[in-house]
């Protein structure tokens, strides 16, 4: 890709993953080489099935989904891997690199948002970075080239839905 732009998706609405997991397959479509990594997630999705299917690599560092209380050192430590290994990623052929909650990541403590901003800086011209999840630092907004804020106006969860599988997982 000759020109590539950084993306936030935040807020607090659903969408953010998804709206992420949408471009990959318009990338596909297109023939870009696309890479995925979670912070904080360690679960098995059903869209990670399938992106595994089309040849997508995806990569997690987390320890669970949520992190509840303080995070631990090793929650840290795990974070901190998957930025070192974003990192390793810039120096490949890739086209579109995801930062799955990523920004979570930095609002819970196991980032520093100026290592993200490092990365985000270090990356080649040719990559199309996109951050997403609640919370993302207005450091890494004022870098952004585009943001979109997911808000949340009604969602069913509150009402006792749990996350059904095919539709939220």
């Amino acid at each position: 890709m000759e020109k590539g732009y950084l993306q936030v998706y935040t807020g607090d609405g659903k969408g953010k993953t998804t709206a992420a997991l949408g471009l990959v397959v318009r990338a596909l479509g297109a023939g870009l080489k696309v890479h995925v990594v979670q912070f904080i997630k360690s679960m098995e999705y059903s869209e990670l099935t399938t992106l595994r299917k089309l040849g997508v690599p995806v990569d997690q560092f987390g320890r669970g989904c949520f992190i509840f209380g303080e995070p631990s050192e090793e929650d840290r430590k795990v974070a901190s891997g998957g930025l070192a290994f974003a990192l390793g990623l810039m120096n490949t052929d890739l086209d579109v690199l995801i930062l799955d909650e990523i920004n979570v990541a930095i609002s819970l403590g196991l980032l520093k948002t100026a290592d993200v901003i490092d990365l985000v800086r270090a990356r080649p011209a040719g990559i199309e970075l996109i951050c997403t999840g609640r919370g993302a630092p207005a450091e890494l907004i004022e870098e952004a080239d585009l943001v979109t804020e997911m808000v949340a106006v009604r969602h069913y969860y509150d009402n006792g839905v749990q996350a059904r599988k095919g539709i939220e997982c």
